[in-house]
């Protein structure tokens, strides 16, 4: 049911002992004095984890709901002052953390969280009391306790809330019930689908603590679907080797990642390799699943797949049948290259608000469109508003936000959850996220540009890493660029560009001449006022820990406006 390495070695455990595990967790919880109560948001005992993706997460998630408490997952990376406050917030109890970091960090303001009773460890620390010893407090009397307890939990008691960091501002508490998780389980499973197949594998790597990951778990878990979990981030690729497995869900950003790498190291071939390898990239930017490129095509993609693309596949360690995307828009490129290389990509969205998933891309032919988020899954109501706001209504949708009746009143009107996105239906099928509305600016020329199509485009090129597109209330478009460094480090080489340090590379004319030519090659991909005019290049990425980018991997806008604000004034400077 569930693996990951210890002490280099995977260690596997059975469904048998997963719920032996679970009963016996849930029994120690119970005899520390953890309890539903009334089952209601406030009444209810909350445990909080922050921990990497290990089976300690799901034996902790599994322990704390099937007793009536509410789970409290929080990012491993959420700073102290987040921290404190959703500690506080939800009045926590108990804290279960993975490692010795995150023991510190919970430990350093729990000083002024007098809520939390103790805080446990996965990892087995000196001094730090252990996860197994509330294992070790399981009674006969607990366990028969805990099999009462289960038939009497309303499934629309809370199962957990989630803050989302968002962009800015304090964190919100999303309230998810039973009901509200279980059904979007089941009609994603439906929808997509996920088949009961007892002899598939899946990576887990995506944080646990976002509803993204933690609902496809469940999926796996009603499906039979086998979980390994990745060592780390830095190790995802000899995990895929060493277990490969037959599907995993991803944020766009790690595939942006995997393309990157592919296609550097095709940069450093030679002769017929190279000229094969770029011909294969070529064709596979063409492809379309819905329209037939002819037999000519056909028998050319048969070809770059003989001879190319599966050693792609066998990178990821040769038996992918499915990967999930979610989170941000991916790139329409390089769903058509993995798709065209027989490694199926299907995007899907939905806010943690809705459970989360709203609409995914589905396996069945016809199912799947380049560039949306595919049909609305099975059971729930989707409707555009006359701005093209993407609404929501069904069983997936929360119950609210934690202690803000003020803002769960502005998100769900008559039962329907204002999303915040703006979408159309292509084809009176398919999903099409188009931007945020929040995201959305208006010009001085009072003209409104959606930067998100504009960034996604130009991240199609190899030499930008990250980018995010700016105008509001000025008379143009600008964009700050963030430049993939390795590309250009090898494009200075092969052209013979003297340079000391990144910073002094992006002032070089030439340098700046190809980023103006390139940002010129994309502009005629929009209309005249979305057209960059002037740009910045800037030699950091962004990251999570710099502060750029939220936990899932987001643009953090304001904070990236504010931080590079003198880099925004010589844009608009003259």
């Amino acid at each position: 049911m569930l693996a990951a390495k210890e002490n280099g070695v995977w260690v596997n455990y059975s469904s048998e002992e997963v719920a032996s595990i679970a009963n016996q967790f849930s029994a120690g919880l119970l005899e520390l004095g953890v309890s539903g109560n009334d089952f209601t948001p406030e009444g209810s005992d909350k445990i909080a984890i922050l921990s990497n993706n290990r089976p300690e997460w799901v034996f902790t998630d599994l322990a704390v709901q099937q007793i009536g408490a509410i789970l409290i997952p929080i990012y491993p990376t959420t700073n102290p002052l987040e921290l404190e406050f959703i500690l506080n917030d939800t009045a926590t109890k108990y804290v279960f953390v993975s490692s010795k970091d995150l023991y510190d960090k919970v430990k350093d303001v729990t000083a002024k969280v007098p809520s939390v009773i103790n805080i446990y460890s996965f990892d087995k620390l000196e001094g730090v009391p252990h996860w197994s010893e509330v294992t070790q407090l399981a009674t006969e009397n607990s366990i028969a306790k805990v099999a009462e307890l289960k038939t009497q939990i309303p499934d629309s008691h809370l199962a957990t809330i989630i803050y989302t960091s968002g962009t800015t501002g304090v964190p919100k508490g999303v309230m998810l019930r039973h009901s509200n998780i279980y059904s979007n389980v089941l009609y994603s499973k439906k929808s997509f689908p996920f088949e009961d197949a007892p002899d598939t594998k899946v990576l887990s790597f995506l944080p646990l603590n976002h509803i993204f990951e933690k609902m496809c778990t469940y999926i796996y878990l009603f499906s039979g679907i086998s979980i390994y979990y990745a060592e780390s981030l830095e190790t995802i690729g000899e995990n895929l080797k060493e277990i490969q497995p037959n599907g995993f869900t991803t944020v766009p950003r790690l595939l942006e990642k995997v393309f990157e790498k592919i296609m550097l190291a095709g940069s450093h071939l030679t002769g017929f390799k190279k000229t094969m390898f770029f011909w294969a990239v070529d064709l596979a930017e063409k492809y379309d699943n819905i329209k037939s490129g002819g037999i000519w095509y056909n028998l050319q993609l048969a070809l770059a797949n003989k001879l190319i693309f599966q050693r792609w596949r066998e990178a990821l360690g040769g038996n992918i049948s499915f990967i999930v995307t979610g989170g941000a828009a991916c790139q329409v490129k390089l769903l058509r290259i993995f798709n065209a290389a027989k490694i199926p990509v299907y995007e899907g969205y939905g806010p943690t608000e809705n459970s989360p998933v709203i609409s995914v891309n589905r396996k069945e032919n016809g199912g799947t469109k380049f560039g949306t988020v595919g049909p609305v899954i099975d059971g729930i109501k989707v409707r555009l508003a006359e701005d093209g706001e993407i609404q929501v209504s069904g069983t997936c949708v929360m119950a609210g936000y934690y202690k803000r009746p003020d803002i769960t009143a502005e998100t769900i009107i008559d039962g329907w959850l204002l999303t915040g996105d703006i979408g159309v239906f292509e084809n009176d099928k398919f999903l099409k996220i188009i931007d945020r509305k929040k995201e959305l600016f208006k010009t001085s020329g009072g003209k409104y540009v959606a930067p998100q199509p504009i960034e996604n485009k130009l991240m199609e090129s190899p030499f930008i890493e990250q980018v995010i597109v700016i105008g509001s209330e000025k008379k143009f478009v600008g964009a700050l660029i963030v430049p993939s460094v390795a590309t250009l480090k090898e494009w200075m080489r092969e052209k013979e560009v003297a340079f000391t340090t990144i910073e002094d590379a992006l002032h070089h004319p030439k340098v700046l001449e190809l980023y103006r030519q390139l940002v010129e090659s994309f502009n005629k991909f929009f209309n005249h006022v979305e057209q960059i005019k002037k740009f910045e290049l800037l030699p950091r990425e962004w990251s999570v820990n710099t502060g750029e980018l939220t936990p899932k991997l987001s643009l953090k806008r304001k904070v990236i406006m504010e931080k590079y604000k003198d880099a925004v004034e010589r844009i608009y400077t003259d």
